[in-house]
């Protein structure tokens, strides 16, 4: 059984009162009553209740953050910064992984809630307005990172994502592709849309028309790259270069090109989005869109510490400029696959 409050007063001859003051740090305590009670505190491994600290209006310390997948190394590497920097501020992070899905996401926030974090992260594509309206309602403190819904009157941190697709599709042209198709994943995302919005204008700024048969959509997997890489790679205007709106699905599309004999970049340019770790293991090494992933996470939660400690009382929307990594998946055009 947890020792209680009333174990440490019994223990260290003191009154709860005593004993409560220790542990919050208030009122007027002799150093030496103040030791003695610590030691049976450290005795016993007592740990005060962050809950029962957040019921009479004290803060937990704890951010929550939600992502769509852990298994993505770009979330991977985001929970990583977010945790790296919150530890650096004094906060713990409790993270949940949804799937994107809107009732693991409810679940979630409803669990996050109960802990009474001080804040909480989203880097889910949610649709689900409502629930984070509930929360403002509240006064829950709400940032978004990599994400975006100018909708909801809270702090965001992202990447010019319409820069990206415009710096990936530009890099393909001036390589000598014409043919370029694209990856995307849910249409229904605001970064899916803007990188898909810098591909159609780098095509238009270079005299080249969108054709909407070089458009793809994929889940956000490598399985899912593949698989419709495959299927471009199989069409009789098949493209000489593939843009994958991150870096999973450029995986996948390397994966379709080597099953089919395909060499890269002598036959066929793939570019990718994000650089993750990924990026730099795979075997070419991937060109892609870098998103500076650690200067995400530190302004994300500077921006929430702010807001949780009444620092701030207006919203920012930081957006973060991408750099074009080049590596070995993408050369001067040398044939036209047809």
């Amino acid at each position: 059984m947890k020792p209680t409050i009333y174990d440490i007063a019994r223990e260290a001859g003191v009154s709860i009162a005593t004993v409560s003051k220790v542990i919050n740090n208030t009122g007027r305590i002799g150093d030496k009553t103040k030791q003695k009670v610590m030691k049976v505190m450290k005795d016993l491994d007592y740990h005060p209740s962050i809950v029962a600290s957040a019921l009479t209006g004290k803060k937990t310390h704890t951010i929550g953050l939600l992502i769509p997948d852990i298994a993505n190394p770009f979330f991977a590497e985001i929970a990583r910064s977010v945790e790296d920097m919150g530890n650096e501020l004094g906060f713990s992070v409790m993270m949940c992984s949804t799937d994107n899905n809107i009732d693991k996401e409810s679940k979630y926030i409803s669990l996050l809630e109960q802990k009474r974090v001080d804040g909480i992260i989203l880097a889910t594509g949610t649709q689900n307005t409502t629930i984070l309206q509930n929360l403002l309602k509240k006064k829950v403190p709400i940032a978004l990172i990599a994400r975006d819904m100018p909708s909801l009157p809270v702090d965001t941190v992202l990447v010019d994502d319409y820069m990206g697709g415009y710096e990936a599709t530009s890099h393909l042209i001036k390589l000598g592709h014409q043919k370029i198709s694209i990856i995307a994943e849910d249409l229904t995302v605001m970064s899916s849309k803007e990188r898909i919005r810098g591909y159609c204008q780098a095509l238009e700024d270079h005299g080249l028309a969108f054709d909407e048969r070089l458009l793809h959509v994929s889940d956000f997997t490598i399985e899912g790259g593949r698989k419709v890489a495959a299927k471009i790679l199989s069409e009789n205007n098949s493209a000489t270069a593939i843009f994958a709106c991150n870096d999973l699905l450029a995986m996948g599309a390397i994966q379709a090109a080597r099953e089919k004999g395909i060499q890269i970049p002598e036959d066929l340019s793939i570019i990718g989005f994000d650089n993750t770790i990924l990026a730099s293991i795979c075997d070419p090494p991937l060109t892609t869109i870098a998103q500076p992933i650690q200067d995400m996470g530190k302004k994300v939660v500077e921006l929430l510490v702010k807001e949780i400690k009444e620092e701030k009382t207006t919203k920012q929307r930081v957006v973060l400029m991408p750099k074009l990594e080049i590596r070995k998946t993408t050369s001067e055009i040398h044939i036209n696959l047809v």
